[in-house]
């Protein structure tokens, strides 16, 4: 096990080991997916809300990947092919659960898995804040109805690109935007207290444009020359929405800085011991990296 940790640790870049992989390297396909098990489980813990759940889901997609290697070409990023088959287990979860009691993640752990989560160079009180805020969006981001969820999790948390979203979950590029510009907004709302509590407490001025989805639309590419420049004027005079537009940019990187929800060690051993026994192809079909 030794051996393995310390080739984890020194593996390649990832075109490399996805073409070992495909040729039956075993210890570089172990490599490649292991890089990702805490991604997968992550999203399915936010997706399905419940530890089982996103153990189920990071085992099953590892192991259908792991199977699939060969099929996969270079064609897209490897990271999207993987969300791919991560988002079909979520969705057959779903219906399996359709007419059952829906579990929810228990947020009195959420603390607990949060207390790493350090603001850098910042004071305590400024760390304690943080905390707070992220425990405040993960709840937040599980109040989501499921379909503007998925987006919002792809796109602004695991940093995929608004086209790749659309690949992974089988959407029009026009539906992937209108789902995040509503759950950006949601989850704006929700948060906006803990942003900025005398803003969130004050009502907008009469007249003032939506400038939270002016700005989410600004950040999709979206908005014509004209009304940004229209939109920058406004913001000059305008204090109340520049503490609109202030409070979105601080939840998107929140976002960006949420720590990482680690694969739980029993579940680490056995991804290895499932990887292990995987049958590997003795040939593939020629390999394109996309990057």
């Amino acid at each position: 096990m030794a051996a393995f940790d310390s080739y984890l640790e020194l593996a390649p870049d990832e075109p490399s080991l996805i073409e070992r992989a495909r040729s039956g390297d075993r210890d570089a396909l172990e490599a490649l997916l292991l890089r990702y098990q805490d991604k997968v489980y992550a999203y399915g813990m936010r997706m399905c809300r419940h530890p089982s759940d996103a153990e189920d889901i990071a085992q099953d997609t590892l192991l259908t990947a792991a199977k699939a290697i060969a099929d996969f070409r270079g064609e897209g990023a490897f990271r999207n092919w993987l969300y791919r088959i991560a988002h079909s287990f979520c969705v057959k979860k779903r219906r399996r659960r359709k007419f059952a009691p829906e579990r929810e993640e228990s947020l009195h752990e959420e603390p607990e898995r949060l207390q790493n989560f350090e603001a850098v160079g910042s004071g305590p009180d400024e760390e304690l804040a943080r905390r707070e805020l992220a425990v405040a969006l993960n709840q937040a981001i599980v109040a989501l109805p499921k379909p503007f969820r998925e987006v919002f999790l792809l796109r602004d948390v695991e940093g995929l690109s608004t086209e790749d979203t659309a690949q992974v979950l089988g959407l029009r590029v026009a539906t992937v935007k209108t789902r995040l510009h509503r759950a950006r907004l949601a989850i704006r709302k929700a948060l906006a207290p803990l942003l900025d509590a005398r803003h969130a407490a004050t009502p907008p001025p009469a007249g003032c444009p939506d400038v939270a989805l002016l700005l989410s639309r600004y950040l999709e590419g979206d908005l014509s020359p004209r009304i940004c420049e229209r939109m920058e004027q406004h913001l000059e005079r305008c204090p109340y929405c520049r503490g609109t537009c202030d409070t979105l940019r601080q939840l998107l990187a929140l976002c960006k800085g949420l720590p990482t929800t680690h694969v739980p060690p029993n579940l680490q051993q056995k991804l290895r011991e499932t990887l292990r026994k995987v049958a590997l192809p003795a040939t593939a079909p020629p390999f394109k990296s996309s990057l």
